[in-house]
């Protein structure tokens, strides 16, 4: 069903940061995998993480929802995981499937893996790969797409693995195999990717090992067989999530946007960095810490952005805001060059096709490239006007939503269902502020 996204002069107000996807993830295969009940407040409770949940359950754990955003988990513990009853469906979780892959390695069990549309569409060999030289075993086709099955071991065999690609799903779910081999396993990154695999296995009590090579290469290490112990954590909020609003803010002409809470993080921070450089101004107050994580308040406000050539080295730290950005990118003024995102290939969509399609049939100037797009701005508020395919992407839909608060004419989407997959209050959230965002 379309939904259609209408200019508005005015979005302003303050808005809870949701739960962050990646946190509230890991959260729920950590604590079911530690000696005991690990207590979380301020889970994100979209659907993508919902599907770890009772992933984690049909393995074992012990998986309660206790009221809005918080939950119990009763991990396994020594007993460890045990082959599923049920097919795990992992719907457009491209996160929880291939964290939990890794996870299932180590165990000796064998599950049956399925997803949606949209994630059996997307190569799982980069993930795949490592595991089978640690010891798994698949049924996965030459291309490694879902349906599959997979049979982990107790006697997984430790590695030392360079990612070709900069990727924080391959390196933890590498590490989650690694938790469980027999061995020290290592992981080479040549650039940094979000870090919260790391962070929080430290809380739960495993120990990792840190070297930095010369260049700036990191080496990450787990020895295997390392017990995790349960916690109490409140979530950190999403940067991803509060990109949308911030964005929001930004470009409409009267805008005045706080995000509360949100994780300030260098791994996850690129969106950010690189609207400063567009002439964004943002403002931040510190908020102190949840599980392990800075929390800042994020404040935005109209701004007259500028095209840039986005920093290479920003690259992993915003894959997932690139979308959003490249809205950004249409209202400033000049050129913005992305290079270096050739991972925005196997995301929800082929963002890349995704993006340019979306700013074309909104009036927008792009040009695709193999690892990027260029980005020709309006300068000043785009066309709009445009009808845009989705993809099952829900960082497409919310670009999309954001781009028609601040358009000439109205935008719409074809869908807006995926939404739920990462941040279920968004149209609720949008339209605290003001925008004016509704079917039809």
């Amino acid at each position: 069903m379309v939904w259609t996204s209408r200019p508005v002069r005015r979005l302003n107000g303050t808005i809870r940061a949701p739960g962050d996807k990646s946190c509230s993830h890991r959260a729920l295969i950590f604590g079911g995998l530690a000696s005991g009940t690990s207590r979380f407040t301020g889970l994100l409770e979209g659907d993508d993480v919902i599907r770890t949940g009772r992933a984690m359950a049909a393995l074992g754990a012990g998986v309660v929802n206790t009221g809005p955003g918080a939950w119990e988990v009763r991990g396994v513990g020594p007993k460890g995981l045990t082959s599923p009853k049920e097919v795990l469906d992992f719907g457009n979780s491209g996160t929880g499937s291939r964290l939990m892959m890794g996870v299932m390695a180590g165990f000796d069990l064998t599950a049956e893996l399925c997803g949606d549309a949209s994630l059996s569409s997307r190569p799982m060999n980069r993930v795949l790969n490592p595991l089978r030289q640690m010891g798994m075993r698949d049924t996965a086709g030459q291309e490694g797409r879902l349906p599959f099955s997979l049979t982990g071991s107790s006697a997984l065999k430790a590695i030392y693995y360079k990612p070709p690609q900069a990727s924080a799903q391959v390196k933890s779910a590498i590490l989650l195999a690694g938790l469980n081999a027999v061995g020290t396993t290592t992981v080479l990154e040549a650039k940094p990717t979000r870090d919260h695999t790391e962070r929080m296995l430290q809380g739960f009590g495993a120990k990792l090992g840190f070297r930095t090579e010369p260049g700036g290469a990191a080496e990450i290490s787990i020895a295997g067989k390392q017990p995790l112990f349960a916690l109490d954590a409140a979530i950190p909020g999403d940067p991803s999530s509060a990109a949308f609003l911030i964005a929001a803010g930004i470009l409409s002409p009267q805008g005045d946007v706080m995000v509360e809470g949100v994780m300030s993080n260098p791994t996850r921070s690129g969106f950010y960095d690189a609207a400063n450089l567009m002439g964004a101004h943002l403002g931040a107050e510190e908020r102190g810490e949840a599980a392990g994580e800075r929390l800042i308040d994020l404040h935005a406000g109209y701004a007259g952005l500028k095209g840039i050539a986005v920093p290479e080295r920003l690259v992993a730290s915003m894959i997932d805001e690139f979308p959003v950005l490249a809205v950004l990118a249409a209202f400033a003024t000049g050129e913005t060059r992305v290079t270096g995102a050739d991972e925005l290939r196997v995301k929800e969509s082929d963002r890349i096709k995704a993006i340019v399609a979306m700013l074309r049939v909104n009036g927008v100037g792009v040009e695709e490239t193999a690892d990027g797009f260029t980005v020709e701005g309006c300068g000043g508020p785009v066309p709009g006007g445009g009808l845009v395919e989705t993809r099952h992407d829900h960082r497409i839909a919310m670009s999309a939503l954001v781009m028609g608060t601040a358009a000439q004419r109205p935008v719409s989407v074809d869908d807006v269902s995926m939404i739920d997959t990462s941040y279920p209050e968004f149209l609720g959230h949008m339209a605290a502020l003001g925008a004016e965002i509704s079917e039809g």
